[in-house]
């Protein structure tokens, strides 16, 4: 198991440039199966969740070639029904989250799907109903084989309906919405996840030839087509990549410049960053973050505690209370933290308390965190990254320490973040990776 020793203390100073959006890009490359055509996709990030998707569509049988650094071709003309319902086919989606998205796209163009229940992180039940009572609903019969733990979906052909989602579930609309375009007639869907993920998903299926209109709102519109064609799409900047960045400049008091950030589609990250009191400057696409000395938590109107919570687009997302928890513990003031959405995500919280921060863990949703000032160093120390959130947070946190920390198992990171150790060295940052 791989380990990241950090040395704490060291500023950082230049220009990084985030990857392709990871919960993106996992979407995208499963709406690659609804056509037989050629699509490309452009700023695909080297992350092992990305890697492994593409692995696995090879050997679905798709064509896949890449034809420059984040650019690949993809082409499903000839995909392999048989090898979809093998054993090695359901061990492979077991292990990656992000697979249960490939159930829409083969539901609506081959009629039938075998997914076995996805891996992924350890951050509480996420469910798959939505997914699944979404395509139902569209026609779709599920069965559970319990000798194999295996859901065998099929459906004879699908029909357009109108839905209500349980919740707006991000992945659960997007695996909805690729069923839907290839469905017969119309399909609404009420309270869908609007992302700018999800939008992009819809904006390169519209290219392709689908007929989706809400896009950007919580009610989507798809009028169904027989087929589908090719066509290219680039992917967005990782927001959550960003935001990170702006936490490791804040904590270590280091002047940076994030580049090509895509500012528009950051929605309310950059401001819920400057309620901790970080300074931001938009310049053209870039954010630059100055080195601040101090920031302060700003206060209610009302003069009562600021409270952070995640919520849906365009709400917080909650991929980023982990840094946000973690850069509170040095500003000056106090923030709870109330993480809504998953119920094992502040655990990590434990690790930090260990290093010498001030946290009330509440309870497994809220944190009241009392910040030092930066008049108190965090401690170095060894542990273990629970998700790809926790790991960067955890990572923040050694970098703003004394002395040196070790955090483990960072496959973790690794699934989340490319070749981040050696970005981050080139800004000043002293991490070595140890196998």
């Amino acid at each position: 198991m791989a380990s990241f020793v950090i040395e704490g203390g060291h500023k950082l100073h230049g220009e990084i440039t985030p990857q392709g959006a990871k919960n993106e890009v996992l979407q995208i490359l499963c709406a690659t199966l609804l056509t037989q055509e050629e699509v490309v996709v452009h700023n695909i990030p080297d992350i092992l969740d990305v890697n492994n998707l593409i692995q696995l569509l090879r050997e679905m049988g798709v064509k896949v070639s890449k034809i420059g650094l984040s650019s690949y071709s993809f082409k499903a003309d000839s995909v392999d029904l048989n090898y979809l319902e093998s054993d090695e086919f359901l061990k492979r989606c077991s292990s990656l989250r992000g697979s249960v998205m490939l159930v829409g796209p083969l539901v609506a163009r081959f009629g039938k799907a075998l997914i076995s229940k996805p891996g992924g992180d350890k951050i509480g039940r996420r469910r798959l109903d939505t997914h699944f009572l979404g395509i139902q609903k569209l026609g779709a019969n599920f069965n559970y084989d319990a000798s194999r733990s295996v859901y065998e979906i099929e459906a004879k052909e699908l029909n357009g309906t109108y839905m209500l989602l349980d919740e707006a579930s991000v992945t659960g609309t997007a695996n909805i919405v690729m069923a839907a375009v290839l469905a017969e007639g119309r399909t609404t869907i009420y309270n869908a996840a609007c992302e700018p993920y999800l939008q992009q998903l819809c904006k390169m299926l519209n290219r392709m030839g689908a007929k989706i209109s809400g896009i950007a709102s919580n009610l989507l519109t798809i009028d169904g087509v027989e087929s589908l064609g090719g066509t290219e799409h680039t992917m967005l900047p990782d927001m959550i990549e960003v935001g990170s960045f702006i936490g490791m400049a804040a904590m270590t008091q280091s002047e940076l410049t994030i580049k090509n950030v895509s500012y528009e589609n950051l929605g309310i990250i950059p401001d819920s960053f400057r309620r901790l009191g970080i300074k931001l400057e938009q310049r053209g696409d870039d954010l630059f973050i100055p080195e601040q000395e101090h920031y302060q938590i700003e206060s209610f109107m009302d003069g009562s505690i600021m409270t952070i919570a995640d919520a849906p687009w365009p709400g917080l997302t909650p991929d980023l209370l982990s840094v946000m928890l973690v850069v509170a513990t040095q500003a000056k003031g106090s923030v709870l933290i109330h993480q809504k959405m998953f119920e094992s995500r502040l655990f990590f919280v434990d690790k930090l308390i260990d290093m010498g921060a001030q946290i009330i863990l509440c309870d497994p949703h809220r944190a009241v965190v009392i910040g030092h000032d930066h008049q108190m160093h965090l401690r170095g120390g060894n542990m273990t990254s629970p998700d790809i959130r926790a790991g960067i947070a955890l990572l923040i946190a050694a970098m703003s320490a004394e002395g040196s920390s070790r955090i483990h198992n960072i496959e973790q990171i690794d699934r989340g973040y490319q070749n981040i150790d050696e970005r981050l060295r080139k800004l000043g940052a002293n991490i070595t990776r140890i196998d």
